[in-house]
């Protein structure tokens, strides 16, 4: 069977059947959110789609992003263990090839429709993406993200053979129960320790004004929600990427109402923010941004994820993807771990060597406590 691939570097190449095939099992390998990649993706990144066929039936399409680390301040705390960690980055990474989204937790790297072709043909097809993608541009790294255990299984192709296997932060997941009808439901749920630290929370937000955000206001508060994002974002550790001010404005316009924004108001001014995409039957939460003056007075953090989970219940989605950060916060609402695992390889040959001594470094696990706020059934 001949199969073949094309990449493009715009949405509007893509074949007309595009969301057809791939875009409608995940929104965030559709055509519309393809678009907002284009044009308000962060400055040091940039996106290939690529879509493969059968005998020129497209079967299948997929995202690489290609970043570039040499004028991106990765590391932002000043202590001499991260000064070491930017040391070594600098030195040995320039730059990475990813395949899937490195701006969300999950496999949203591809889809493949499988009644047309096998999975582990799928890996094959992938590896060859990767390196006609190399030749173009040879990148320090390439990596593929995000595969639970039961998905890594198929990779087994020599292409890869050369890749070190990886495990990171899990992905903390909140499965919304069917008899959820309402978010008192959840609350029920909860063992009495977690219900009243909930009830707490909430009643801390008092004075605080929440509401959903229009394409209108975005425009209006972008700047204000960049600050606040910003707040968050330069806190971490670690980044390889900053958004642009107009993301999420561009999101929107691009989604539509797959893409909510909600935002928090004290005294009228604008003092945090979530986002969400609405996946299908899953809710992936997206960026968000905070005051950090008040945060722990009003415990804006927590009294978001437990809105997103209001949201989720009343909404009927199944699941709410929390992603790899805060991980214990997000075990006290009821999101459950799981393990992801992805595959890394160094083109130079001498340092991918030692791969599995470099990446555990600079890439420490987090220890953490989870927590198991419902009661036993």
């Amino acid at each position: 069977m001949i199969y073949t691939f094309t990449v493009f570097t715009s949405s509007k190449e893509l074949p007309g059947n595009w969301n057809t095939i791939v875009g409608q099992h995940n929104v965030l390998l559709s055509r519309e959110y393809f678009h907002s990649l284009e044009f308000a993706c962060p400055e040091n990144m940039k996106c290939y789609f690529v879509a493969f066929f059968k005998e020129k039936r497209l079967i299948g399409g997929a995202l690489f992003q290609y970043l570039n680390f040499v004028q991106h301040k990765t590391f932002q705390k000043g202590n001499s263990f991260f000064n070491i960690k930017n040391y070594i980055t600098k030195t040995f990474t320039e730059d990475i090839l990813i395949l899937g989204n490195n701006m969300l937790t999950g496999q949203n790297g591809f889809y493949f429709d499988p009644a047309e072709i096998a999975i582990t043909h799928t890996v094959d097809l992938l590896a060859e993406a990767s390196f006609e993608l190399q030749k173009r541009k040879k990148t320090s790294l390439i990596t593929y993200k995000d595969y639970q255990e039961n998905f890594i299984t198929h990779f087994k192709s020599k292409n890869i053979r050369s890749f070190y296997r990886f495990s990171v932060q899990p992905n903390m997941i909140l499965n919304l129960r069917n008899r959820w009808i309402s978010f008192d439901d959840y609350l029920n749920a909860l063992s009495t320790k977690y219900r009243t630290r909930a009830k707490s929370a909430k009643k801390k937000s008092m004075g605080i004004e929440k509401s959903e955000i229009y394409i209108e206001d975005l425009r209006k508060y972008q700047k204000e929600m960049n600050i606040l994002y910003q707040n968050v974002a330069e806190n971490a550790p670690f980044n390889t990427f900053f958004l642009p001010e107009d993301h999420f404005e561009n999101l929107k316009e691009s989604l539509n109402e797959n893409f909510k924004v909600f935002g928090y108001f004290f005294n009228k001014k604008l003092i945090g923010f979530y986002t969400l995409i609405l996946n299908n039957q899953d809710i992936d939460t997206y960026f968000l941004g905070y005051d950090k003056k008040i945060q722990k007075e009003k415990q804006i953090y927590l009294n978001m994820l437990l809105d997103m989970t209001e949201f989720g219940i009343n909404q009927h989605f199944h699941r709410i993807i929390f992603g790899r950060t805060a991980l214990e916060i997000k075990s006290t609402i009821g999101a459950e771990p799981v393990e992801i695992f992805g595959f890394i390889k160094h083109n130079n040959r001498l340092i991918n060597r030692f791969m599995e001594k470099i990446f555990p470094f600079l890439n420490p696990k987090i220890e953490w406590i989870q927590r198991k706020p419902f009661k036993s059934i």
